[in-house]
């Protein structure tokens, strides 16, 4: 058993608010998710909403909750404005109150007589820690708690510049004893919730507001990826992109792991540099991996063998590795967009204009190609639209004539529109001459694009049907058995209409 217990025990909840009552509902709040929490107390604007705080909380601790209490100076990142003197007052009361454990900075310990909290009256368990927001630093092979500190657990948190920087704190996690690994950042996420199957005593996710970047909420580490649960058995896939924190992927996929009780977890990896990836591949244990922009194209050149149907389409978005490492890929771009499509247009002698001539693009091109229909290709890099048009046996239309043309079907395949910037349109009212549009972005599920198609009385295709469609698909070759394509789709829809409801955008045109 570690330091704080097994299982749930193991995420620590993060409550950190500006007003007693505020953290008082957050405490409450995380303790029905976990049983053991970190109580941000430089987060309280005064000493005397601290005190409040505290005075609140000694009068309702909960027996088999643990509680670790922190107030943190700004030297350590932290918000606390007062000297180290003042910060040992706090976590003085702290203990009062029946708190267990805290956290001090090593920059507080420095200045302590003999570099040692326990001549003060502290909560009785020390957590020594270190924070560097602006990289990862040289880590050494492992790290046990100091015995002149006479602390007893470390905590590393920094920020990882890249995915190889947030393997080296979970490489050390899984060689030290009594240690907290927390990559920071968003290129250290997925490092984040596979920290406790490395060996880390605990995983930080905050109850509302984020306090460090790259954190994922409490429920979402509990429910959506099951940290918890997470072992060395548990299989790894992901998605790899430049953005990817707008991705529902995650959502859509570890809600089939959990409806079929399949032990694997689906992570989203923040890559700019392909070679970063793939380098940390075998350590992190991943199996399969989602591919989306920038990357479709130039992964292409990393596989050892490839589907000849993606190979033609020239653009991947499904990698499977195998045993031996090596990568196959495939694309299940190309289903998404007739299984979307077929339910409203009779695809066959149809003229449909695909909008973008990137790897989605292209995937939606050799679809309706190949279903039958008449493809126009029209995109802001004239080079890439020509070539796309000459591999599909389409045409080139210029911008301008969108204005006099007519389609059956207009299709978006930019990422202009998409999640956060879900005011925007590619295409203006006035280019808008079809019987329907569908848009391949799905968040939002109904963009400003496709309003705009309903205001003027166009049948309207949700880049959601591709998406959903294209997942499934991609679950089905990585697990080999039927998806829960039902409880996926609810998952997503539902997420999709919470973002709707809570944050409305206004409209613009490109």
């Amino acid at each position: 058993m570690g330091l704080f217990g097994t299982g749930l025990r193991r995420i620590c909840a993060v409550v950190a608010a500006s007003t007693a009552a505020e953290m008082s509902k957050m405490v409450r709040s995380a303790l029905r998710q976990t049983r053991t929490v970190e109580l941000r107390l430089d987060w309280l604007s005064s000493d005397a909403e601290r005190a409040r705080f505290l005075d609140w909380l000694g009068k309702g601790l909960p027996r088999k909750a643990t509680f670790l209490a922190t107030c943190r100076r700004r030297e350590g990142g932290g918000k606390f404005a007062g000297a180290v003197d003042r910060e040992l007052y706090w976590l003085i009361q702290a203990r009062e109150v029946g708190c267990q454990w805290c956290d001090i900075g090593v920059e507080t310990l420095r200045k302590l007589p003999g570099q040692s909290v326990r001549e003060y009256p502290v909560p009785p368990r020390v957590l020594l820690s270190m924070h560097d927001f602006e990289r990862t630093p040289d880590l050494p092979r492992s790290m046990n708690p100091p015995a002149h500190g006479r602390v007893d657990a470390v905590k590393i948190a920094a920020e990882a510049r890249s995915i190889h920087d947030s393997l080296r704190l979970l490489r050390l996690a899984r060689n030290s004893k009594r240690f907290v690994a927390v990559p920071m950042g968003e290129a250290g996420l997925p490092a984040r919730i596979l920290a406790l199957r490395e060996g880390s005593e605990l995983a930080y996710a905050p109850v509302a507001e984020a306090t460090a970047t790259g954190q994922v909420s409490l429920a979402e580490m509990k429910h959506l990826y099951r940290a918890h649960a997470l072992t060395r058995r548990t299989r790894v896939y992901g998605v790899i992109g430049d953005p990817v924190g707008h991705s529902l992927s995650p959502l859509l996929h570890n809600t089939g792991f959990a409806t079929r009780s399949v032990d694997a977890v689906y992570l989203p990896f923040a890559v700019r540099q392909l070679g970063d990836f793939l380098a940390v591949v075998p350590e992190f244990g991943v199996r399969g991996f989602s591919v989306t922009l920038p990357h479709k194209q130039t992964i292409l050149k990393h596989l050892r063998e490839c589907e000849p149907l993606a190979a033609e389409i020239g653009a991947v978005n499904t990698v499977v590795v195998r045993s031996d490492g090596s990568l196959y890929g495939c694309n299940t771009d190309y289903v998404g967009v007739l299984r979307a499509l077929e339910k409203k247009l009779r695809i066959k002698g149809s003229r449909a204009l695909i909008f973008g001539a990137g790897g989605s693009a292209r995937a939606a091109a050799f679809a309706l190609s190949r279903a039958g229909a008449i493809v126009g290709i029209c995109a802001r890099r004239e080079k890439a639209a020509k070539e796309l048009a000459r591999a599909v046996g389409g045409e080139l239309v210029p911008r301008g004539a969108l204005r006099t043309e007519f389609f059956d079907a207009i299709l978006n395949a930019t990422p202009v529109g998409m999640h956060p910037h879900d005011g925007i349109s590619p295409l203006a009212p006035g280019e808008l001459h079809c019987r329907l549009v569908m848009d391949l972005i799905y968040r939002p599920q109904r963009t400003r694009l496709l309003k705009l198609a309903a205001q003027k009385g166009i049948a309207t295709v949700s880049g959601v049907e591709m998406f959903l469609a294209q997942g499934v698909a991609q679950w089905e070759i990585w697990v080999e058995k039927r998806a829960p394509e039902a409880a996926m789709r609810r998952a997503v829809l539902a997420a999709l209409r919470d973002e709707q409801r809570l944050h409305p955008r206004s409209p613009r045109v490109m």
